[in-house]
């Protein structure tokens, strides 16, 4: 259960950065810090349910990983951000050091 709770932490450590990005426009600048904290909030709450069951070393480093492959993701396909050949080749260590982490777990 503790791998299930760590991912769903990862999935909503996606969005608080979506959150700030929106705020950045004035007509949605509230909305985008108030999904901001809603999702630091559950995210790190899953973290710590996770954290009950897994390392910290390696909650935290999947943790991160998940998040920030993911926001790449995002900023890709909703915002525009260059997909290039060393962004892509990065976003994919950082996948495959998760993947590890899990293995040698």
């Amino acid at each position: 259960m503790a791998w299930l709770y760590l991912i769903v932490a990862g999935l909503l450590e996606i969005g608080w950065p979506v959150g700030l990005k929106m705020s950045q426009q004035a007509d949605s600048r509230w909305l985008g810090i108030a999904i901001a904290v809603a999702f630091m909030v559950a995210s790190g709450f899953m973290l710590w349910l996770a954290q009950k069951d897994i390392p910290m070393g390696t909650s935290y480093a999947v943790w991160t990983g998940i998040g920030a492959a993911g926001t790449f993701l995002v900023g890709i396909l909703f915002y525009g951000d260059a997909a290039t050949f060393g962004r892509i080749a990065g976003v994919l260590l950082i996948i495959s050091g998760v993947i590890t982490l899990k293995i040698s777990h």
